[in-house]
């Protein structure tokens, strides 16, 4: 193998979180050595994969428990998808809002370790200026992964991150996103140049390109759907921005957005990479369905559900699709209480490509857009609503029937068959079909919900927009342990800092909290999350 060719391993081999070394990723972000400060290809290849690897962390050698740690034990529990069969730490932990310091760093650690720190080094390489296709495509690497880390934390060090090695200054999430949109311009413009100029770079891309085998027009488009996402996520705080950019973002003479499913953002993975939810699904027995999916998809009559949910497995349990209600694991629960409940369905497996970004999510933002009045949304809302659910139909290979004509299907209840207690009324009655005649409110919750069934399995995501919109309806957690600091109606807002930033970066840490309204825990709102 030439050393160049690992400049595309970047993109896409897959995640492997740094596990050790902790301690650097607040005090050292960059670590660049001056021996370093040259153009080599194969340092270029390194800097990349570390980053696009840490988007969602998923690692080779069969350990997982970087994304485990930094998603499925908190977003995808919190977004209604996942729960936990295993008591951790007795009982209490994340998901019945005992938040776990351990837990919570991961995000914040792998965010700088292996996403700045990498894209510092590239910078550093001169890659910006020799190969500007090459570092779009890192700036869109930075964004997508750090712009989850924003999300779990809020405030976060971003602009003055590698600057130094303490004292590291907090950016309020506002300005945060105000520099995400800048990237996006340069990293959009930089590829558009070069598709535009029919320019070619001296090595293939494409041969180790994982997720669009070396296509820079869906990289664009890619971007362009980001900025999208990034556009939406802020509408309650700032709309006048949100509107912009959400128009920019559509303008077809910007290279256009995902629209089907071979531009989906998916990450393959092979050899030693394996996917890291199937992982802990299959060979740990550390996740297993939530409720909330479980009981919309069972209420809707969905023909996903055979594609996400497998049928439970325990001998006392008729065969069903049942997921496990998010905290209802306690101290007195062991593992094989809940481990025969339903795990993933058939469409995965452990070289399933790790999902990021769908054209089924894309037509739904689409939807919002034109449910708001904005322009270049694409059509109407009900025809990019209608899209969006054939879209995922066609992504999973399940027929659609008259799944967007069911206009009586409701969401079911939730009944635990070995734990009564655990019983909960549906907590919404939203049906499927659209009605243009609806009021806004109960529009944006059918969108919402379907954009929700669509974007499973990526709890990071939509854990987010259930916080932005309040939609899909959950429900409340089963046993919450939080002290009576997070309500059991509005749930985790937030991932507090973790214990390392108190330790090494503590006077500008004050300064971010402060930025939250000087608190920081778990039912603190960030920024754009308004109620």
């Amino acid at each position: 193998m030439k050393p160049y060719y690992i400049i595309i391993a970047v993109l896409l081999l897959g995640a492997t979180a740094c596990t050790k070394n902790f301690e650097k990723y607040n005090t050292d972000n960059t670590g660049i050595s001056t021996g370093q400060l040259k153009p080599d290809y194969n340092d270029v290849g390194i800097y990349l994969l570390q980053a696009e690897r840490s988007i969602i962390n998923f690692s080779g050698g069969g350990d997982p428990n970087s994304y485990q740690v930094q998603q499925n034990l908190n977003a995808d529990i919190f977004s209604g998808y996942f729960m936990s069969p295993n008591p951790f730490n007795g009982g209490l932990n994340n998901s019945n809002y005992f938040m776990m310091t351990g837990w919570n760093g991961e995000a914040m650690k792998v965010g700088y370790l292996n996403i700045m720190s990498p894209i510092s080094k590239l910078r550093a390489n001169r890659t910006d200026t020799a190969y500007p296709a090459v570092w779009a495509v890192a700036q869109i690497i930075q964004i997508a992964g750090m712009s989850r880390v924003t999300d779990i934390y809020g405030p976060i060090p971003y602009s003055k991150a590698g600057a130094s090695k303490s004292d590291i200054p907090y950016d309020s999430q506002e300005e945060i996103y105000k520099r995400f949109f800048l990237e996006l311009d340069t990293a959009t413009a930089n590829l558009q140049n070069f598709i535009n100029k029919g320019e070619t770079l001296p090595f293939s891309f494409a041969n180790f390109d994982m997720v669009y085998s070396g296509d820079f027009t869906k990289w664009l488009q890619f971007a362009n759907s980001l900025r999208l996402r990034l556009a939406l996520h802020i509408v309650k705080a700032d709309e006048a921005t949100a509107k912009a950019q959400a128009e920019k973002a559509l303008n077809p003479a910007n290279g256009g957005v995902i629209t089907a499913n071979s531009g989906n953002m998916a990450v393959r993975v092979g050899g030693s990479f394996t996917n890291p939810l199937v992982y802990i699904d299959r060979n740990w027995a550390d996740t297993r369905i939530g409720a909330d999916i479980a009981c919309y998809l069972n209420g809707y009559n969905d023909p996903r559900i055979s594609a996400y949910l497998g049928k439970s497995t325990d001998k006392t349990i008729t065969s069903q699709y049942i997921g496990i209600r998010s905290g209802a694991v306690t101290g007195s629960n062991i593992k094989d209480d809940y481990i025969g409940y339903s795990a993933l369905g058939s469409a995965f497996s452990l070289t399933t490509p790790i999902q990021i970004m769908t054209a089924a999510e894309v037509y739904f933002l689409q939807a919002e857009v034109a449910l708001r009045g904005w322009a270049n949304a694409g059509g109407s809302a009900q025809e990019m609503y209608n899209q969006g659910v054939t879209t995922s139909m066609n992504q999973w290979n399940v027929a659609i029937g008259n799944y967007l004509s069911d206009a009586t299907s409701t969401p079911a209840a939730y009944v635990d068959p070995k734990f009564p207690a655990n019983d909960k009324a549906a907590q919404s009655a939203i049906t499927i079909k659209w009605d243009d005649a609806a009021l806004f409110d109960v529009k944006m919750e059918r969108l919402i919900t379907q954009k929700w069934i669509a974007m499973f399995p990526e709890g990071q995501e939509a854990w987010t927009e259930h916080r932005r919109t309040g939609y899909p309806k959950l429900f409340p957690v089963a046993h919450n342990q939080s002290g009576g600091v997070v309500k059991d109606d509005e749930g985790v807002r937030r991932l507090p800092y973790p214990q390392q930033e108190y330790n090494t970066n503590a006077t500008e840490l004050k300064k971010g909290i402060s930025l939250l309204g000087d608190a920081d825990n778990a039912a603190t709102r960030v920024w754009w999350d308004k109620k």
